[in-house]
């Protein structure tokens, strides 16, 4: 590592003004920062002074996503090779890279669009490049179709970064999650290329007819009895976006958020405590049993990864659990009512988004009520 650092030390006069390469003092500084912690600290105002910067704790978030990620690259090769009928002749290995095969692409994609984009409104603003895309470029392909074409993903893609995300001056002022923006642009853009079943399996111009397999989500929206068990909608071996079908994994991730202050437990126990209370109302309606709505679909997804977003989320204690708890009644509403669009997840985050700051003003407010009681009652 001394050589590395060794190496931009060399390089970085070049960078700073007056250099011959100062134009792109973003892109190196924007290198530099993800290699190692800044050597610079704050010298006025308030600030926490700490080694764990943004990048950092973005960091953090995709270590917490590897393990949905890497279940559901191996779910995308099993839920493939059962529904052409040669599972029992096919090993995990065939299985995974199959996955790999047909996922990788699609990170590529969502990372090179994203990131070029960044790194553009970054030069023309003269900014230090922001960190925020690290987990979008991840979460974005995880909670697509698995057949998805690669030109609609960097379409989704761009969409989210220009008008969610830059528009608004870039990372920490966006209104909306990135990667549930994506989604949505890609769900009411192409509603055929997300609202079917077979586009949750991976196939191949030879197979791909045949290749049919109801969601859930799906069977619980046309009234049919679930033929899948709580253990696989726990453990994930179902069709599904590429990272939202193991609740096991997305737990996993979720203890690492929470053992690392990353994200709000009060956030995710309200969308849990909201969804289930809402489908216990419920149950006569969707004739689901209450626990296993929140195992399926996005449901334990979104409340882990995209609920916690700190940027787009209720920023005070209280508004917090009145966020999650209507984000998990919401969610369940949806998927409840409307027979359309199952998945009710998304819908319910990006409203919630909307209404965040809302929400935070009138605890806000509360509590200066209550202060301006207790003055006059000392007084």
């Amino acid at each position: 590592m001394n050589f590395l650092r060794n190496y931009l030390d060399k390089q970085k006069p070049k960078f700073e003004k007056g250099g011959k390469l100062e134009k792109f003092r973003s892109v190196f500084t924007g290198f530099e920062s993800f290699l190692f912690v800044p050597n610079r600290t704050t010298t006025s105002g308030s600030h926490i002074r700490d080694a764990v910067d943004l990048k950092r704790t973005m960091i953090i978030v995709v270590i917490a996503l590897v393990p949905a990620l890497l279940f559901g690259i191996y779910n995308v090769g099993y839920q493939h090779f059962k529904a052409i009928g040669v599972l029992a002749e096919t090993d995990f290995f065939q299985m995974f890279f199959f996955g790999l095969w047909k996922v990788l692409p699609m990170i590529i994609v969502s990372y090179v669009v994203g990131l070029g984009i960044e790194f553009a409104a970054a030069q023309m603003r003269g900014h230090e490049i922001n960190e925020g895309f690290l987990v979008s470029g991840l979460l974005i392909p995880m909670i697509m179709p698995v057949e998805a074409p690669l030109w609609m993903i960097a379409l989704s893609t761009a969409f989210a970064v220009i008008i969610g995300k830059e528009i608004f001056g870039g990372t920490g002022m966006n209104i909306w999650n990135p990667a549930l923006l994506a989604r949505a642009f890609f769900f009411f853009s192409y509603p055929s290329m997300i609202s079917g079943d077979a586009v949750w399996i991976a196939g191949d111009p030879t197979t791909t007819d045949a290749i049919s397999q109801a969601t859930p989500l799906a069977q619980m929206a046309l009234g049919q009895p679930l033929t899948y068990t709580s253990a696989d909608m726990f453990w994930g071996l179902i069709p599904g976006s590429i990272g939202e079908t193991s609740t096991f994994c997305v737990l996993l991730g979720a203890l690492l958020l929470l053992l690392t202050n990353v994200a709000s437990w009060r956030i995710m126990l309200s969308v849990f405590v909201g969804g289930f209370l809402m489908s216990l109302a419920f149950e006569p309606v969707s004739h689901v049993e209450a626990y296993q709505q929140l195992l399926m679909g996005g449901f334990a997804f979104g409340a882990v990864f995209m609920a916690t977003d700190p940027v787009t989320s209720a920023q005070t204690n209280i508004g917090k659990y009145i966020y999650g708890l209507l984000i998990g009644a919401m969610a369940v509403i949806i998927r409840c009512i409307n027979p359309g669009y199952p998945e009710g997840m998304m819908l319910a985050i990006l409203l919630m988004n909307t209404f965040a700051p809302l929400i935070d003003w009138f605890v806000v407010q509360s509590n200066i009520k209550h202060r301006l009681k207790r003055a006059k009652v000392n007084a």
